[in-house]
């Protein structure tokens, strides 16, 4: 993919938040339209389901696979320059994040990406929600709540000083990651058909996973060209929730990636949310509730940070590139928030 000519015209750190916005308005107005959420299908399941959250979250995952895995093939992309990849990975943090991201997101009524998707359509819970999240990230990042963070992450790391790709390390034949991805979209479809889901639906999952791969193709792209190094990473709400919140507060802010991220996510969003006229503002019920949903967004502040990544960022991105800790971590989201509704809401 050659963008050189956009080099001569627009700066570097420009351009790269510009991807992020791309990225984010694709992803903002497919998981609008598609009302794509990783809570949404744990709790379908949890409860005995297979219906419409578990259809469009498997679709979502399963083309994040195809499109990613397909852009590698055609040379678009190499996932051994990923961001998540070139650094170690943390198992130990992969299994402690991932439950307390899934007892989070659960309690909060939302995962990341999904709270600033509601955020957009003028849900003040997921405003109040998202901000706790970001604020508690950020701690986790760089401020008070980093050593804690660090020393769960070192319990048990990968070794090497690097993470995994899954499949090689399972010593699976190349395209495997392709294959399985055409086997889940198999059944997505099948999950769709039995549950009529509309083609339009199915056409805005699809659109989340293509965000994704849209997003790993633009920052590579554009690591090959720069004077200066570029993160090649993708749409996560972890990282760039804490990076957007201190770009505002920061007196000599740097622009990226992930600072275009989030702001394109909303303005998708919203626009999308405009136009078919879902734009309604909405609050927390009562008070227990407020409680229940700022608790939950710690756990997905600090569980996020610890697990490298989000549902989006670790258990959709992060898996369509085969990172072995981002696979661990969606399994232990899937387990924290199966449990939660069985021994909270269930009740």
């Amino acid at each position: 993919m050659e963008i050189t000519p956009l080099l001569d015209w627009i700066a570097e750190p420009i351009l790269s938040a510009l991807f992020g916005v791309l990225t984010g308005a694709v992803f903002g107005v497919a998981a609008q339209r598609s009302s794509f959420c990783l809570r949404a299908a744990t709790i379908d399941f949890a409860r005995g389901n297979l219906g419409r959250p578990v259809a469009v979250w498997l679709l979502t995952f399963s083309t994040a696979l195809i499109w990613v895995q397909s852009a590698q093939m055609l040379g678009l992309f190499r996932a051994e320059d990923a961001r998540m990849m070139a650094v170690a990975g943390s198992w130990s943090g992969a299994v402690i994040g991932g439950l307390m991201f899934g007892v989070g997101m659960v309690l909060a009524r939302g995962c990341s990406g999904r709270l600033l998707v509601l955020a957009a359509t003028g849900n003040l819970r997921a405003v109040v929600s998202g901000l706790i999240f970001a604020v508690t990230a950020q701690m986790a990042l760089h401020g008070w709540l980093a050593p804690l963070r660090q020393w769960l992450a070192g319990l048990w790391v990968t070794p090497g000083g690097r993470n995994l790709e899954l499949f090689a390390a399972l010593s699976l034949p190349k395209g495997s990651a392709l294959g399985l991805g055409a086997g889940c979209a198999a059944l997505a479809l099948w999950l769709a058909r039995r549950n009529q889901i509309g083609f339009s639906t199915l056409t805005f999952a699809s659109g989340v996973g293509f965000a994704v791969a849209l997003g790993w193709v633009l920052t590579f792209a554009l690591s090959q060209v720069a004077f200066g190094p570029v993160s090649v990473t993708s749409a996560t709400f972890s990282g760039s929730s804490a990076s957007t919140l201190m770009f505002f507060l920061e007196p000599t802010p740097k622009l990226d990636f992930d600072v275009g991220l989030v702001p394109g996510v909303f303005l998708g969003a919203f626009f999308a949310a405009a136009l078919t006229r879902e734009l309604k503002f909405q609050g927390f019920e009562r008070e227990s509730q407020m409680r229940r949903s700022m608790f939950g967004a710690v756990l997905m502040g600090f569980g996020a940070m610890l697990a490298g990544g989000c549902a989006i960022g670790a258990g959709v991105t992060g898996t369509s590139i085969g990172t072995a800790t981002a696979w661990l971590a969606l399994l232990c989201m899937w387990i924290g928030a199966m449990a939660t509704d069985r021994l909270v809401d269930q009740r």
